[in-house]
Protein backbone atom coordinates (compact mmCIF):
# COMPACT_ATOMS: atom_id res chain seq x y z
CA UNK A 1 0.00 0.00 0.00
CA UNK A 2 1.10 3.46 -0.56
CA UNK A 3 1.22 6.51 2.29
CA UNK A 4 -1.94 8.01 0.50
CA UNK A 5 -3.32 4.62 0.52
CA UNK A 6 -3.01 4.59 4.09
CA UNK A 7 -4.44 7.98 4.68
CA UNK A 8 -7.50 6.67 2.98
CA UNK A 9 -8.06 3.88 5.23
CA UNK A 10 -7.63 6.01 8.06
CA UNK A 11 -10.13 8.86 6.53
CA UNK A 12 -12.40 6.06 5.39
CA UNK A 13 -12.10 4.64 8.86
CA UNK A 14 -13.83 8.04 9.90
CA UNK A 15 -10.36 8.81 12.28
CA UNK A 16 -10.29 12.16 13.01
CA UNK A 17 -6.97 13.18 12.16
CA UNK A 18 -4.31 15.91 10.68
CA UNK A 19 -1.89 14.44 8.54
CA UNK A 20 2.08 15.99 9.38
CA UNK A 21 5.65 15.55 8.81
CA UNK A 22 6.93 14.04 5.14
CA UNK A 23 3.72 13.28 3.57
CA UNK A 24 2.26 17.36 4.55
CA UNK A 25 5.32 18.61 3.14
CA UNK A 26 4.56 17.31 0.30
CA UNK A 27 1.17 18.27 -0.38
CA UNK A 28 2.96 21.78 0.17
CA UNK A 29 5.43 21.17 -2.59
CA UNK A 30 8.52 19.54 -1.07
CA UNK A 31 10.38 17.15 -3.16
CA UNK A 32 11.93 15.18 -0.52
CA UNK A 33 11.01 11.67 0.00
CA UNK A 34 9.65 10.18 2.99
CA UNK A 35 8.53 6.49 3.79
CA UNK A 36 6.52 7.02 6.59
CA UNK A 37 3.14 8.92 7.62
CA UNK A 38 2.87 10.52 9.95
CA UNK A 39 -0.56 11.59 12.07
CA UNK A 40 -1.47 13.87 14.98
CA UNK A 41 -4.77 11.94 15.98
CA UNK A 42 -7.45 13.36 18.14
CA UNK A 43 -7.25 11.40 21.30
CA UNK A 44 -11.44 11.79 22.27
CA UNK A 45 -12.19 8.12 23.20
CA UNK A 46 -14.31 6.80 19.96
CA UNK A 47 -11.62 8.52 17.70
CA UNK A 48 -9.19 6.76 19.45
CA UNK A 49 -10.89 3.54 19.17
CA UNK A 50 -11.64 4.03 15.33
CA UNK A 51 -7.80 4.40 15.33
CA UNK A 52 -6.76 1.12 17.24
CA UNK A 53 -9.57 -1.03 15.70
CA UNK A 54 -7.81 0.36 11.78
CA UNK A 55 -4.05 -0.03 13.07
CA UNK A 56 -4.78 -3.43 14.44
CA UNK A 57 -6.17 -5.00 11.28
CA UNK A 58 -3.22 -3.13 9.47
CA UNK A 59 -1.32 -5.24 12.30
CA UNK A 60 0.48 -2.59 13.90
CA UNK A 61 3.27 -3.53 15.49
CA UNK A 62 6.08 -1.34 17.41
CA UNK A 63 8.71 -0.64 15.13
CA UNK A 64 12.48 -0.98 15.86
CA UNK A 65 11.41 -3.95 18.90
CA UNK A 66 12.61 -7.44 18.34
CA UNK A 67 9.89 -9.45 16.42
CA UNK A 68 7.61 -12.10 18.77
CA UNK A 69 7.87 -9.87 21.88
CA UNK A 70 4.04 -9.24 23.38
CA UNK A 71 2.21 -5.88 22.12
CA UNK A 72 -1.51 -5.35 21.89
CA UNK A 73 -2.67 -2.73 19.30
CA UNK A 74 -5.88 -1.29 21.19
CA UNK A 75 -7.03 1.85 23.04
CA UNK A 76 -5.07 1.68 26.13
CA UNK A 77 -1.58 1.28 24.13
CA UNK A 78 -2.61 4.81 22.72
CA UNK A 79 -3.68 6.25 25.40
CA UNK A 80 -0.53 5.45 27.19
CA UNK A 81 1.85 6.42 24.99
CA UNK A 82 1.72 9.71 23.56
CA UNK A 83 3.48 8.90 19.90
CA UNK A 84 3.78 5.40 18.80
CA UNK A 85 6.11 4.54 15.96
CA UNK A 86 4.75 1.74 14.19
CA UNK A 87 5.30 -1.11 11.59
CA UNK A 88 2.36 -2.08 9.53
CA UNK A 89 0.81 -4.05 6.88
CA UNK A 90 0.20 -1.02 4.67
CA UNK A 91 3.22 0.72 5.79
CA UNK A 92 5.23 2.83 8.45
CA UNK A 93 3.43 4.83 10.70
CA UNK A 94 3.88 7.25 13.64
CA UNK A 95 1.00 8.22 15.21
CA UNK A 96 0.87 10.92 18.54
CA UNK A 97 -1.80 13.20 19.72
CA UNK A 98 0.56 16.27 20.11
CA UNK A 99 3.23 17.87 17.86
CA UNK A 100 5.75 19.57 19.71
CA UNK A 101 6.17 22.89 18.76
CA UNK A 102 2.68 23.30 17.46
CA UNK A 103 0.78 21.60 20.63
CA UNK A 104 -1.94 19.43 21.08
CA UNK A 105 -4.54 18.01 18.35
CA UNK A 106 -7.10 20.99 18.64
CA UNK A 107 -3.86 22.90 18.14
CA UNK A 108 -2.68 21.07 15.60
CA UNK A 109 -6.21 21.23 13.77
CA UNK A 110 -6.20 24.88 14.34
CA UNK A 111 -2.47 24.88 12.31
CA UNK A 112 -3.99 23.21 9.53
CA UNK A 113 -6.04 23.05 5.69
CA UNK A 114 -7.56 20.73 3.63
CA UNK A 115 -6.08 19.65 1.05
CA UNK A 116 -7.41 16.96 -1.97
CA UNK A 117 -5.89 14.19 -3.87
CA UNK A 118 -7.64 12.77 -6.62
CA UNK A 119 -11.09 12.20 -4.85
CA UNK A 120 -9.49 11.63 -1.62
CA UNK A 121 -9.82 15.00 1.28
CA UNK A 122 -7.69 15.05 4.35
CA UNK A 123 -6.13 17.90 6.58
CA UNK A 124 -2.71 18.46 6.51
CA UNK A 125 -0.40 21.15 9.17
CA UNK A 126 0.47 24.26 7.54
CA UNK A 127 3.48 25.02 6.20
CA UNK A 128 3.94 27.52 8.86
CA UNK A 129 3.21 24.85 11.68
CA UNK A 130 5.80 22.16 9.73
CA UNK A 131 8.42 24.39 10.07
CA UNK A 132 7.63 24.99 13.89
CA UNK A 133 7.55 21.44 14.19
CA UNK A 134 10.97 20.77 12.90
CA UNK A 135 12.47 23.61 14.77
CA UNK A 136 11.05 22.05 17.96
CA UNK A 137 12.17 18.55 16.92
CA UNK A 138 15.69 19.39 16.40
CA UNK A 139 16.51 16.25 14.81
CA UNK A 140 19.07 16.69 12.07
CA UNK A 141 16.92 15.82 8.82
CA UNK A 142 14.44 18.10 10.23
CA UNK A 143 16.65 20.97 10.51
CA UNK A 144 18.01 19.99 7.17
CA UNK A 145 14.57 20.21 5.01
CA UNK A 146 14.45 23.68 6.80
CA UNK A 147 15.60 25.69 3.96
CA UNK A 148 13.05 23.87 1.26
CA UNK A 149 9.80 24.52 3.78
CA UNK A 150 10.89 28.27 4.47
CA UNK A 151 11.27 28.82 1.17
CA UNK A 152 8.44 27.09 0.24
CA UNK A 153 6.33 29.28 2.77
CA UNK A 154 8.08 32.49 1.05
CA UNK A 155 7.04 31.53 -2.42
CA UNK A 156 2.98 30.71 -0.92
CA UNK A 157 2.70 34.41 0.76
CA UNK A 158 4.44 36.49 -2.90
CA UNK A 159 1.12 37.76 -5.05
CA UNK A 160 1.11 35.51 -7.95
CA UNK A 161 1.13 37.47 -11.05
CA UNK A 162 -1.89 37.70 -12.74
CA UNK A 163 -2.58 36.01 -15.85
CA UNK A 164 -2.87 37.68 -19.44
CA UNK A 165 -6.13 37.66 -20.99
CA UNK A 166 -6.14 34.54 -23.64
CA UNK A 167 -6.54 36.03 -26.85
CA UNK A 168 -8.42 34.58 -30.06
CA UNK A 169 -7.49 35.44 -33.16
CA UNK A 170 -9.98 37.71 -35.24
CA UNK A 171 -12.84 35.45 -37.06
CA UNK A 172 -12.35 34.75 -40.67
CA UNK A 173 -15.11 36.30 -43.04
Amino acid sequence: MTLLGMVRGLVEADVRLVVIGGVAANAHGSARITDDLDVCYDPEDGNRRRLAMTLAAWGAYLRGVEPGLPFVMDERALRTTPVMTLITAQGSIDVMDRVLGVGGFADVLQDSEEVEVGDLRFRVLSLAGLIRAKRAARRRKDLDQLPELEALLELSRRPRPLKPPETTPPARA
